[in-house]
């Protein structure tokens, strides 16, 4: 980060919506984050705008079958891959957009979100989509060392491609790398070489010239990705607020270099949300914060350098329920910045 950026708990979201409609899914985001408006994936308008499909387009060998992927190599894999290599280097993501068909929501938000000051985009993690990714046999992409940089260099392209076009509406894009699946970091069940996790983010990374995210919406090692470059940790402080205060050593120095904290603070399951309220969410947000002052770190920064988000995606969700998270995520942010003269 070339300077300290504070957002002062302004309100943004992760990225999924229940709608089918991307005119409405833009409306209903445009009225509550204003100040950081998301483009809506839409995984119940089409099986193509699943979040592991949503990016494979363009891989060499990529067969889609509904909503799973794996990858078939044809005669002309390996030059297709020495290409892939060859505009990762050049930084040529032109051919490596995405089309209205899989994201009709970043198509709308172009016009919609058009003179925004920051605006926010997302695309998939390496580590997630090369466990979702099969090769022939089954095994995810991950396992494959080659085949894995291969994703990661693919997925940088298209983080460069999206901040690009987004960078067209806005001076300010900021580009969240969505990683659900490093909550098996550390499981027997599904083992994910720690080594790998780093490398293959900060590739993703360097496709991303200005404000990148990181997000995680279950309990995983934060030690590994507050070592990152990663300008916004994201996760979710509803459910998993105690996993991420054990580090909290860690946390103090990423805020120290200018890093801020995406507080996940609102559910995103109805039960859960029809329980809560802006002043039961605040004493929440509260609690999951106070470990870091205790620990040294001034609460004034913790608010300065934060953001107020949903705990993870909201496509499950009835739109009402979609329309009542978003409300409350706005309202616990106006709440916050005027509480504490943000």
């Amino acid at each position: 980060m070339s300077a300290r950026i504070e957002f002062g708990c302004l309100p943004t979201a992760i990225g999924s919506m229940p709608h089918t409609n991307p005119d409405e899914a833009c409306s209903i985001i445009m009225k509550y984050l204003p100040d950081i408006p998301i483009w809506p994936q839409l995984p119940k308008r089409s099986p193509k705008e699943n979040m592991i499909v949503q990016f494979s387009e363009g891989f060499p060998g990529v067969v889609i079958l509904g909503d799973r992927i794996h990858i078939e190599p044809s005669a002309d894999f390996e030059s297709e891959i020495e290409q892939l290599y060859i505009d990762c280097e050049q930084g040529n993501a032109s051919k490596y957009g995405i089309s209205k068909e899989y994201a009709a929501g970043l198509y709308a938000f172009l016009s919609k979100a058009a003179g925004s000051q920051i605006v926010k985009g997302q695309v998939t993690g390496p580590v997630t989509w090369g466990l979702a990714v099969t090769r022939q046999d089954g095994l995810g992409i991950l396992y494959d060392d080659t085949w894995a940089e291969a994703a990661a260099k693919f997925l940088r392209l298209k983080a460069s491609w999206q901040e690009n076009i987004l960078r067209e509406i806005s001076p300010n894009p900021i580009i969240f790398v969505d990683e659900p699946y490093l909550v098996s970091l550390g499981s027997v069940f599904t083992p994910i070489p720690e080594e790998k996790v780093p490398v293959l983010l900060e590739e993703v990374f360097r496709g991303i010239k200005g404000i990148k995210g990181l997000h995680c919406c279950g309990n995983t090692d934060w030690s590994v990705m507050l070592d990152t470059t990663t300008d916004i940790l994201s996760f979710d402080a509803y459910n998993y607020a105690s996993s991420l205060s054990t580090h909290s050593g860690k946390v103090k120095s990423f805020l120290e270099r200018g890093g801020n904290i995406a507080w996940g603070i609102v559910p995103n399951e109805e039960e859960a949300l029809a329980k809560e309220s802006l002043p039961s969410l605040r004493d929440r947000l509260e609690e999951a914060m106070a470990p870091f002052s205790k620990d040294g770190v001034k609460f004034k920064q913790i608010i300065a350098q934060g953001l107020i988000t949903p705990s993870c995606t909201l496509a499950s969700l009835s739109l009402e329920a979609a329309n009542q998270a978003l409300e409350l995520t706005a309202k616990l942010s106006s709440d916050l910045r005027s509480r504490y003269a943000v």
